[in-house]
């Protein structure tokens, strides 16, 4: 693993309150936000991904938000690269990288020093598995890669078409299941190695908490105009449902609504149904990770105990700090 400046992760499911941790940290030290967020790099998509508003944004440096058109890709291996950079020139300026999000890819990406690399991206199969999607239905291909690659079809929602469609074309290109190319690499501990990083998890002990959240951060999206936000991306006629970037979270459920796909007045509870899931399988993804250090984030005071690992973590590595100006 190459070596990388001493960091702090903060990771959780959706509207478990990361944003406030991290500026309580950036009020005691100074630091900058790398966002982890697939969704935070659109330009355009601010309402329904919950993007920091200005006032938080010009409070601290952040990274990684508003780098992306919504047209444009932007893949894990890319964040590991970016990351990695921008981890080494703030802890150059003296500051405290503090990485902040719940794509949990990224962070794996990141922490295993990267992806294997894979098989690029082929639009004749992808069409040929759009086609068959139409045809026989997402769980029919989710099926079909449980036969070749059973370790992705586990982790993986019969309806995740995204993800089932990109497992299958790496398996028709190379040969070869796509958890094969996602093997588990040791993360270095802090101890006489090159990687000094702490990854606090903030984690509800009640999910019905996280629910009563989910479902208050998306009715003030509503509030906020949601669905004018995504008219405004529908009528620049060059965005459709297949880019990763409409496929996130109340996006494609807000597309579809303005579709007539989906009644107007099931929106909310769509909404809200497919951001729990979402947050379920964040919560997964993060009990699998077993160097995070857990704090519930319904109970007590949250903020207190990531400020005490925050502050024993920077005691124990000696960072020395320039003081904000």
């Amino acid at each position: 693993m190459a070596d990388i400046a001493p960091h702090l992760c903060i990771a959780g499911p959706t509207a478990c309150g990361k944003t406030a941790a991290a500026l309580a940290i950036a009020a005691r030290y100074p630091c900058e936000i790398i966002s982890v967020d697939s969704a935070l790099v659109y330009r355009g998509m601010d309402i329904g991904t919950a993007k920091p508003s200005a006032a938080d944004l010009a409070s601290v440096p952040h990274h990684l938000i508003n780098i992306r058109d919504p047209l444009q890709a932007y893949s894990a291996a890319e964040f590991a690269q970016d990351a990695q950079r921008l981890i080494g020139e703030i802890a150059a300026r003296g500051k405290l990288p503090l990485l902040v999000g719940g794509t949990m890819l990224y962070f794996k990406a990141l922490m295993n020093d990267g992806l294997d690399p894979m098989p690029a991206a082929n639009p004749a199969i992808r069409a040929e598995l759009e086609v068959q999607a139409r045809n026989q239905g997402w769980p029919a291909l989710h099926a079909g890669l449980a036969l070749v690659d059973p370790t992705t079809a586990a982790r993986l929602a019969p309806m995740d078409g995204q993800r089932i469609q990109r497992a299958l074309e790496v398996y028709r290109i190379s040969g070869l299941p796509l958890s094969s190319f996602h093997a588990t690499k040791n993360i270095a501990t802090p101890e006489g190695s090159t990687w000094a990083t702490a990854l606090i998890s903030l984690e509800p002990a009640d999910r019905a908490w996280l629910h009563g959240r989910i479902a208050q951060r998306f009715d003030a999206m509503l509030a906020q105009d949601f669905l004018g936000e995504v008219r405004a991306l529908r009528a620049r006629g060059d965005l459709h449902l297949d880019l990763p970037s409409m496929r996130c979270v109340g996006y494609r459920q807000a597309w579809e609504a303005l579709d007539g796909a989906l009644p107007i007045t099931e929106l909310r509870d769509r909404g809200i149904f497919a951001t729990r899931q979402l947050a379920k399988r964040q919560i997964t993804w993060l009990r699998a990770m077993p160097q995070r250090q857990v704090v519930a984030c319904d109970l007590g005071d949250p903020l207190a105990e990531v400020l005490r690992i925050t502050d024993a973590f920077i005691a124990e590595h000696d960072l020395q700090l320039k003081a904000m100006p």
